[in-house]
């Protein structure tokens, strides 16, 4: 095999492989940095000796991955410091763009991914390739140097935390406008209770500022005075996909300066996170969303 049918074949698996990165590390560009690296160590490996390319050029990403991830760690397998995931952002008129289709699947809310981001790698690890990516245990257990037995339980910790703190949203998308359009149009006209009858009554919002832990707001009642305090941003709002689910994007002029993204389950948010980190917004890909059509 030659080296363009070899860029051929990984080409064919980069859309797949990006997806896999950004489910285990949360950032775009982490993401595409790991599967440049797995390119470059592809191209130094006898890609003949290879039986299941796929399987390979996934194990490669997710290894890179995990170091990646421990990089972040100050010690040992506590939390992450210092990191604020990166949301993925497409006009909802136009639809998703291909590119993120892969990385766009109910699995990759906005919710689970700060929830990932509260495990120890080893558990994000065996929670995403096997419980996203249907990788074996027996496998996982050699990338996180754990038996199988013990990367099982990895997984099972952080599937309940998963279960615990970030439900799956209402599939349902023009449900889930619906519940976003009503949240703003309340925010906008001052009506309080209507900004409440539209959020979960254990409701969570979190503003992811700075990097480290967000500020955050718990309680409809909360919430909702939280929202009425910033409703003269409400008419600079404009509807976006935020990983999937439905979301908007605030302006200040021609900039944007926050995104949010909406869990919805039934007819009410169950959680709202809200990036509005002056570094991490003007550096996102915003899909063809621009202020002159702002609300």
């Amino acid at each position: 095999m030659n080296k363009s049918e070899l860029a051929d074949r990984f080409d064919r698996q980069r859309v797949q492989l990006r997806a896999v990165a950004y489910r285990i590390l949360g950032s775009l560009s982490e993401a595409d940095d790991a599967v440049q690296e797995a390119w470059l160590r592809l191209a130094r490996t006898d890609a003949e000796q290879i039986d299941n390319l796929e399987g390979w050029l996934t194990t490669v990403v997710a290894r890179i991955c995990l170091n990646m991830l421990r990089s972040r760690r100050t010690r040992g397998e506590q939390p992450l410091d210092g990191f604020l995931p990166e949301p993925i952002i497409d006009n909802p008129a136009v639809g998703t763009d291909p590119e993120h289709e892969a990385m766009l699947a109910d699995s990759v809310g906005i919710a689970l991914q700060v929830v990932l981001d509260t495990l120890s790698p080893a558990e994000r690890l065996a929670f995403v390739l096997h419980d996203m990516f249907a990788v074996p245990f027996d496998e996982i257990a050699e990338m996180v140097d754990r038996s199988p037995q013990a990367t099982r339980q990895l997984a099972s910790r952080a599937r309940r935390r998963v279960r615990d703190v970030a439900p799956p949203p209402d599939p349902d998308m023009t449900r889930q406008r619906a519940v976003v359009d009503a949240y703003f149009a309340a925010a906008r006209e001052g009506e309080l209770e209507a900004l409440v009858a539209v959020l979960d009554p254990d409701v969570v919002l979190r503003a992811h500022r700075r990097d480290g832990d967000p500020l955050e707001l718990r309680g409809a009642a909360q919430v909702a005075q939280g929202a009425m305090s910033a409703r003269r941003f409400a008419p600079y709002v404009r509807p976006a996909l935020v990983n999937g689910a439905a979301g908007a994007v605030a302006f200040e002029g021609e900039q944007p300066f926050a995104v949010l993204a909406f869990t919805v389950v039934g007819d009410r948010a169950v959680a709202i996170d809200v990036f509005n980190n002056p570094e991490l917004v003007p550096k996102l890909d915003i899909h063809g969303i621009t202020p002159s059509a702002a609300r």
